[in-house]
């Protein structure tokens, strides 16, 4: 499954063609198709850095190699390098990845960068239903799966004539006006 892109590769390179082949200003292409300033900023310095293929849709995970990744945090740490910088340079498509790499490295320390673990953890508790097989059921079995449908609709009309009762004595003991 791919990932949501907002905006296509033909849109942003129409918005960047605007602004260096047609020298447009990048306030007047903005506010034309409607986005933000910086988002058209990061597009055109992309597309300076690394071309065309900078704009086109990124694969959904990239994984980074730890030694990669605790290097970035150092320089970064080290004050070095900007996150953004660091995204330019590195060609990383977010700033909020190099801010999770830190903040992971300042909680856990730099054994945790090394992990290679992606989405939510798997719940080990976790119980399938039964698999409806395709045979047909005995009379047995379909006697016994009447037998739970019907204790089933008895328990639920135990409770509402319970609950009609309360009702009629909440009633009564009202006193009338």
């Amino acid at each position: 499954m791919e990932r949501k892109v907002k905006y296509n590769y033909e849109f942003k390179l129409r918005c960047i063609n605007e602004v260096l082949k047609k020298h447009s200003s990048i306030s007047h292409v903005k506010s034309k198709y409607c986005i933000q300033e910086s988002l058209l900023k990061k597009w055109l310095i992309y597309y300076k850095k690394y071309g065309k293929e900078s704009l086109k849709p990124r694969p959904k995970t990239t994984r980074y190699a730890g030694d990669f990744k605790l290097r970035l945090v150092l320089s970064i740490k080290d004050n070095s390098q900007t996150l953004t910088g660091a995204c330019l340079n590195y060609n990383i498509p977010s700033v909020s990845t190099l801010m999770n790499w830190v903040h992971k490295y300042d909680t856990f320390g730099a054994s945790v960068l090394y992990e290679q673990t992606l989405g939510r953890p798997m719940n080990k508790d976790f119980k399938r239903a039964k698999k409806k097989s395709d045979r047909p059921l005995t009379r047995e079995e379909e006697l016994l799966k009447e037998n739970e449908a019907l204790r089933c609709e008895n328990a639920l009309l135990k409770k509402f004539n319970a609950l009609v009762q309360e009702k009629k004595l909440q009633q009564q003991k009202k006193p009338k006006l």
